[in-house]
């Protein structure tokens, strides 16, 4: 059976180690409006973007220089009839050294084209990990979404 979950991958000049550094610093590539931990297994943190798609992550596996693994705990996305999409799916990134390089590959299991979101969410991804993530890593600076004020049932959201 082929596999239909979103996937892509890069490589790039640096450490396995740098390379995990750079996921953990979900501010720094995917969103400033990230609350709460995002280093070790275990840690939960809400993503927002706007009113437009909001989730609650936890750590599922985090193995310095070689894997990190989210677990959507919770999700809404306004623009989907299933507002709920995301849910029960997981974030992968597999870190390994490909020659003098490191590969980083990510991995979106359960985000599938029967998915109403798959091609937004697909090109999403594909703009923050091989554009924003990969940046962050080579030049260390990466182009993550800005913060943005919050209203009060939104922060309460975000807790």
């Amino acid at each position: 059976m082929h596999d239909q979950n979103f996937t892509t991958a890069f490589t790039v000049d640096c450490t396995p180690e740098e390379a995990f550094a750079a996921i953990n610093d979900v501010r720094g590539w995917w969103s400033e409006d990230i609350k709460g931990r995002t280093e070790k297994a275990g840690d939960i943190f809400n993503y927002r973007y706007k009113d437009i798609h909001r989730c609650t992550i936890k750590i599922k596996a985090s193995v310095p220089g070689e894997r990190v693994v989210w677990n959507v705990v919770d999700n809404y996305f306004n623009f989907t009839e299933d507002r709920t999409e995301w849910k029960g799916t997981d974030i992968v990134f597999d870190i390994s050294k490909k020659g003098g390089k490191t590969e980083l590959r990510f991995t979106h299991v359960g985000l599938i084209p029967e998915y109403e979101c798959f091609d937004v969410c697909s090109d999403g991804w594909t703009t923050y990990v091989n554009g924003s993530l990969r940046s962050l890593i080579a030049t260390g600076k990466g182009q993550p979404n800005v913060g943005e004020p919050m209203n009060e049932s939104e922060r309460a959201l975000a807790l």
